[in-house]
């Protein structure tokens, strides 16, 4: 039943958050907007993913630049986004060599860029602002990098399909099952129960789209679909403890039922590092 208001209309109906806090409605309304346009842009012209990336690092960087200004930090914002697009873009015809580069050049340039600011704040601004281009636009260019090989349309979805899948199965079990908070200091929302449930269907899916995407062995892709659970959790527990140490619940409003575009952003990240290393390991890209 919706909310009464005094002198109007009653029975109006309301958007309600699950038991898990979270607007479901509008969260998987915009979760399968955004995985349509994943998947149209890997089935069709692949080298388009890349462009999503680019894309989400760019928002992502300034949602995060804003967090960190309401706090009084105030990172290098301009070199930060035109130096992660070099970042992802160059991670495409360079891979390793091209993506390293421009991170490198990025963090000097970030260094120059805040001398107009003086030595108050320096090293803290610095810091910031190198902490954010690691944390966005470099970690971001293993997802990027993953579509380069021939079959990296394969290992592009393996990735994304782990990481939706460790966020189902946690999501899934945590609210029916959860029971023994993981880490009440940081997230309270996330229990024991609800990783054991990202472990179980991270394994499971692992396993079927190593073998059935990328012709891996079963073992490998549990393993691969373990390990991305683990840096998917990771991941959020990382943005939680930054969003707390900021004072702020989410790092912007551009996504209904998710918050920012990095809510969204934080357990992938890491997993896309993790996805590459893997994926090389395991299945080595065809020559």
């Amino acid at each position: 039943m919706g909310a009464q208001v005094a002198g109007g209309p009653a029975d109006v109906p309301t958007s309600k958050p699950s038991r898990a806090g979270r607007d479901l409605r509008a969260a998987i309304l915009v979760g399968a907007g955004l995985g349509a346009m994943i998947i149209v842009s890997l089935l069709t012209v692949k080298e388009t993913f890349i462009g999503i990336v680019a894309a989400a690092a760019a928002v992502s960087t300034w949602e995060i630049a804003n967090a960190f200004k309401k706090a009084g930090i105030n990172i290098a914002l301009w070199p930060a986004l035109i130096g992660g697009q070099a970042i992802i873009w160059l991670s495409w015809p360079l891979e390793r060599s091209g993506m390293m580069t421009a991170f490198v050049v990025t963090a000097l340039v970030c260094m120059i860029w805040r001398f107009r600011g003086g030595s108050d704040g320096y090293l803290r601004d610095l810091s910031a602002s190198v902490f954010t281009i690691a944390y966005i636009p470099l970690f971001a260019a293993f997802a990027a990098m993953l579509v380069v090989p021939e079959d990296g349309a394969g290992r592009a979805f393996a990735f994304i399909i782990g990481v939706v899948l460790s966020d189902v199965g946690g999501y899934a079990a945590g609210v029916f099952l959860g029971k023994h908070p993981m880490a009440p200091t940081i997230s309270p929302k996330k229990s024991w129960e609800g990783f054991a449930g990202s472990l179980t269907a991270g394994a499971v899916g692992g396993a079927l789209t190593v073998t059935m995407l990328l012709d891996g062995q079963w073992w490998q892709g549990a393993l691969f679909g373990i390990a991305l659970v683990v840096t998917a959790t990771a991941g959020d527990l990382v943005e939680s403890l930054i969003k707390r140490d900021l004072g702020i619940k989410d790092m912007g409003t551009l996504l209904p039922g998710h918050g920012g575009l990095m809510d969204r952003m934080d357990s992938l990240l890491p997993s896309a590092v993790a996805s590459w290393l893997l994926l090389h390991l395991f299945v080595p890209p065809p020559l």
